[in-house]
C-alpha cells in the first residue's frame, strides 16, 4: 500500500462537496429551508449525504485493498487508516439516525404541543413501543450469541450490527425486488404517448377522490377549530393563544378556484374542560390535513398538466410543431423556461423521448436480470456472478485486481439497487399518509424517508460486496468494520447466505400480478398495481371518467384565466358560492362513470391555448375508445350499424300493430294495454279507468 494517495484525497474532497450540495438541492425541492427549523434540517441532511457517500465509499474500499502493485492502475484509493475512521463515523452516525435520532425528532414535530418538553414526552411515549419489542428481540438474540460465543466483549456488538443488518436487508431485498421489474416495466409503458394518456386517465379518478376526501377531512377540522374559538368561558389564557394560533394555521390555506365547497356542519362535540393534550390532538391533525390536502392537491394538479402535455404532443402530430401553453403557477424554473422551438420539441417528446425510455428500459432489464441471477449464483457458484465478472477486470493475480473502470462500473451496480428499493416507496401502500411534495413535504414524513433511505443503504452496500469472490472482499476495511460480526454465528452466517435468494418472490409476485390476484381475493392489495382490470372503464370509474374529470379541470382553469384582470389578480367567487366546475363535477357522477359528457360552451375571453386544450381532449381520446373493441365486438358492431341503415318498407310496422278491439289503433295512435286498460278487453275485467283511478 506504499505510495502517495494525494490525487485520491483530492478526489474525495471533492467528491464530498459534490455530494453535500446535491443533497442541499434535494432538500431544496422538497421542504422550504427558510421556514425550516435547523434541528429538523441538519438530521435530514446527514441521513441523506452519508448513504451516497456510502455507494462512492464501498468502490474506494475495493481498489484500496486490492493487491495491485501498480497505483496508476489502482483508481482511488485511501489508506486503512482512513477507511476505517471512515466507516465508522458512516456506518456509525446512520445507525444512531435510523434507530433513534429520527425517529424521536418526527414525533417531536407531529407531536402538536407547543412546549418542548411536551413535544419531547409525547416523542418517547410514541416510540416507546417500538423501542421495546426491539428490546425484547435483542435480549433473546443475545442469550444466543452468549451461548454461542461465550461471555465476551464483542458479543453486544456484534448482536447489534447483525440485528440492524438482517432488519435492514429483509426490508431491502423486497424494496429491491419489487422496483428491479417495476423500473424497467414503468419506462416501456411510459414509451407509448397514447397508453400512457389512458394510465393517466385510469389514475385521475382516484387521486380527485382521494383530494376530495382531504378537502372534506380539512373542513371537517377547521369546523372543529372554529367552533372552538367561539367558546369563551372555562379557557385560560395560554389555551386562548393556542386556539387563535390554530385559527392562524387554518386560514393559511389559499382559495383554490376549482375546489368543492363544503358546508360545514357541528363537527364533533367540544368537551366541556379544554385541556392541553385535547388542543395538541386537534393540531397534530390540523397539521396533517393541511398536509394531506396539499399533497393530493399537487398530485392532481401535476397529474392534469402531464395529461395536458401528452395531449398536446399527440395533437401536434399533423403539424410536427408542439406548444405545451402556459405552465403551472407551481412548476419550477426549469419547466418555464423555453429554449427550443416548436419543431425541434415536438421530435424531443415524441421521437426521441420515446427511444430514451426503451433504451434506459432495455438497460435496467439487463441489469434487473443480472442482479438476480448473482443474488442466487453467489452462494453455490461464485464465479458465474455477472456483477463479479463486470467488476473484476484483472484476473491474472491470484487475489484480483480492480482498478478505476471496475470502480466506476461498481458504483453504478450499486446506485442501481438502491435506486430500484427506493422507487418502490411509491408503489407500496403501508407507509400510511406519508409523502414527499414539493416544497410542502411534512416533518414526519421528512424523517421518516430519511430514516429508510439511511436503513437501506449499509445492508445493500454489503450485500453487493459479496457477489465479489471471497478472496477479495474478505480483505476489505468493510468486512473487517461489518461483515465479520454479522458472521460470527452460524445463524447469521447462513442468513446472509441463504436470504438474498428469496429475492425471487417479490420479483415473481411484481411480474406476474400476483398483487393483483391477492387483491382480488383478499380485497385488499399491498402494492399500487398500474394494470388495468378493466381497460373498457365502465362501471369502474375508469379513464373515460378519468378523461371527464380532466377535460373540467382545463375548462374550470380556462375560466379562471378568461376572469383574471391584467394586474395578474385572481377573482374569488363570492362566499357561499360554488366555483363553476362543482356542478359539472356533479353532472359527471350522475352521468355514470362510462358516459362522457360534452364540452360545454367555451368563453370568449379565455386564451387560444386553453380552448385548443379543451377541444381537442375528447377527440383525441375517440382512438384510445376504438382499441377496446375486440374482433367479435368490432364485426357485431359493423353488421349492426348496416342492418340500421337499412330503409325498411311502410307494411313492416303495420305488422306490429294491435286491432281496436285490443286497444290499437285509434286516430292514427297505438295505445298501450295497460294504459287504456279501461277499453277493449280490459273493460270486460273491471278494468282500470285511463286516470289511473283503481275501481272497487
Amino acid at each position: 500500500m506504499a505510495g502517495s494517495s494525494l490525487g485520491s484525497d483530492v478526489f474525495a474532497i471533492v467528491t464530498l462537496l459534490v455530494v453535500s450540495s446535491f443533497v442541499l438541492l434535494l432538500l431544496r425541492h422538497f421542504l422550504p429551508l427558510r421556514t425550516t427549523p435547523a434541528y429538523l434540517v441538519v438530521p435530514i441532511f446527514l441521513a441523506l449525504a452519508l448513504p451516497i457517500s456510502i455507494i462512492l465509499l464501498v468502490p474506494i474500499d475495493l481498489a484500496s485493498t486490492s493487491s495491485t502493485i501498480d497505483e496508476a492502475a489502482r483508481g482511488i484509493w485511501l489508506p486503512e487508516a482512513v477507511l476505517l475512521v471512515a466507516w465508522r463515523i458512516a456506518y456509525w452516525l446512520t445507525f444512531t439516525l435510523t434507530w433513534f435520532i429520527l425517529p424521536l425528532l418526527g414525533q417531536y414535530v407531529d407531536s402538536g404541543y407547543r412546549v418542548p418538553k411536551d413535544r419531547i414526552l409525547y416523542s418517547i411515549r410514541s416510540n416507546a413501543q417500538y423501542q421495546l419489542i426491539v428490546l425484547g428481540c435483542g435480549t433473546v438474540g443475545l442469550v444466543y450469541v452468549f451461548l454461542q460465543n461465550g461471555f465476551e466483549g464483542t458479543s453486544v456488538k456484534s448482536l447489534v450490527m447483525a440485528l440492524a443488518y438482517c432488519w435492514g436487508l429483509i426490508q431491502a431485498i423486497y424494496l429491491m425486488g419489487h422496483g428491479l421489474v417495476a423500473v424497467p416495466r414503468r419506462l416501456f409503458r411510459n414509451a407509448d404517448t397514447s397508453s400512457r394518456l389512458r394510465r393517466i386517465q385510469s389514475h385521475a379518478p382516484k387521486v380527485h377522490e382521494r383530494l376530495e376526501d382531504a378537502v372534506i377531512e380539512m373542513d371537517e377540522v377547521e369546523a372543529q377549530v372554529s367552533q372552538l374559538r367561539k367558546c369563551k368561558t372555562g379557557i385560560s389564557r395560554d389555551h386562548q393563544e393556542w386556539i387563535e394560533e390554530l385559527v392562524d394555521i387554518s386560514s393559511l390555506a389559499p382559495y383554490r378556484p376549482n375546489q368543492t365547497l363544503i358546508p360545514r356542519g357541528s363537527g364533533p362535540p367540544i368537551p366541556a374542560v379544554i385541556t392541553d393534550r385535547y388542543l395538541a390532538d386537534l393540531t397534530r391533525k390540523l397539521d396533517r390535513a393541511r398536509h394531506k390536502r396539499m399533497r393530493f392537491h399537487d398530485a392532481w394538479d401535476r397529474l392534469v398538466q402531464h395529461a395536458a402535455d401528452i395531449q398536446s404532443i399527440i395533437d401536434a402530430a399533423p403539424s410536427q410543431k408542439l406548444d405545451f401553453g402556459r405552465a403551472l403557477p407551481t412548476a419550477s424554473r426549469m419547466e418555464k423556461i423555453r429554449i427550443l422551438s416548436p419543431y425541434l420539441r415536438y421530435q424531443l417528446y415524441s421521437r426521441a423521448a420515446p427511444l430514451t425510455r426503451i433504451f434506459c428500459g432495455s438497460i435496467f432489464t439487463v441489469a434487473s436480470v443480472c442482479i438476480v441471477w448473482s443474488e442466487i449464483v453467489k452462494f453455490a457458484f461464485p464465479q458465474l456472478s455477472v456483477i463479479s465478472l463486470t467488476v473484476v477486470h484483472h484476473r491474472d493475480s491470484e487475489d484480483g485486481k480492480i482498478g478505476f473502470g471496475g470502480q466506476v462500473i461498481a458504483a453504478l451496480w450499486l446506485f442501481y439497487m438502491c435506486f430500484a428499493a427506493l422507487a418502490s416507496f411509491d408503489d407500496v401502500k403501508v407507509w400510511g399518509n406519508r409523502a414527499l411534495v414539493r416544497r410542502n413535504t411534512y416533518g414526519e414524513s421528512a424523517c421518516w424517508y430519511a430514516g429508510q433511505i439511511a436503513k437501506l443503504t449499509v445492508p445493500l452496500a454489503y450485500n453487493f460486496v459479496t457477489f465479489l469472490p471471497p478472496s477479495i472482499y474478505r480483505e476489505t476495511t468493510f468486512h473487517q468494520f461489518l461483515g465479520r460480526l454479522i458472521i460470527l454465528t452460524p445463524l447469521g452466517k447462513g442468513f446472509d447466505y441463504f436470504f438474498p435468494i428469496f429475492i425471487l418472490i417479490p420479483v415473481c409476485a411484481t411480474l406476474f400480478n400476483l398483487y393483483g390476484r391477492a387483491k382480488s381475493v383478499l380485497g385488499y392489495g399491498i402494492v399500487e398495481d398500474d394494470e388495468e382490470e378493466n381497460p373498457s372503464g365502465f362501471a369502474t370509474g375508469g379513464w373515460r371518467e378519468g378523461r371527464d374529470l380532466i377535460e373540467q379541470e382545463l375548462g374550470g382553469r380556462s375560466n379562471l384565466e378568461s376572469s383574471t384582470p391584467l394586474d395578474g389578480r385572481t377573482i374569488s367567487p363570492p362566499s357561499g358560492l360554488h366555483p363553476p366546475s362543482t356542478t359539472v363535477g356533479k353532472q359527471a357522477h350522475s352521468n355514470g362513470p362510462g358516459r362522457a359528457l360534452e364540452p360545454g360552451p367555451i368563453p370568449a375571453g379565455q386564451s387560444s391555448t386553453a380552448r385548443t386544450q379543451q377541444q381537442r381532449l375528447p377527440a383525441a381520446t375517440r382512438i384510445a375508445e376504438d382499441e377496446d373493441e375486440g374482433v367479435f365486438s368490432g364485426f357485431a358492431h359493423r353488421v349492426r350499424n348496416t342492418i340500421d341503415g337499412v330503409e325498411r318498407p311502410n307494411w313492416i310496422p303495420d305488422l306490429a300493430k294491435r286491432p281496436k278491439w285490443m286497444g290499437g289503433v285509434t286516430n292514427n295512435t297505438q295505445r298501450s294495454g295497460r294504459a287504456d286498460s279501461g277499453r277493449g278487453l280490459g273493460r270486460w275485467f273491471g278494468g282500470r279507468p285511463t286516470d289511473g283511478r283503481v275501481r272497487l
